[in-house]
């Protein structure tokens, strides 16, 4: 197991006061907890993953999530068993958008 952590600063947008989990820990995919949180304007990511070694893969998935959604003041926890960085972009993005009351 690896663990990554990844800090955006001053980002805009701000969720719910409440905390989402969305997908499932299982094999070849993963679960995100996002929950608001007092980061003075950043989101903060934390990733357990499986595939060690991916780093660069991750933080580039990261950076483009952060780019696209402008999270501020939010907590994100990834629980990976191998996710292919298009399920982690989905399973992001539908978490936020659960958030905003886009649906599960």
């Amino acid at each position: 197991m690896e663990t990554l952590n990844y800090r955006f600063e001053q980002g805009s947008r701000r969720l719910a006061e409440r905390a989402q989990l969305v997908g499932v820990v299982s094999s070849g995919n993963l679960e995100v907890l996002i929950e608001p949180a007092a980061l003075d304007g950043a989101c903060a990511i934390e990733i357990k993953t499986a595939a060690v070694g991916f780093g660069a893969i991750w933080q580039a998935v990261m950076r483009d999530f952060q780019q696209r959604w402008q999270l501020a003041d939010v907590s994100i926890s990834i629980n990976d068993m191998g996710a292919t960085p298009a399920v982690v972009s989905l399973r992001l993005d539908q978490a936020v958008e659960t958030m905003l009351g886009g649906g599960a």
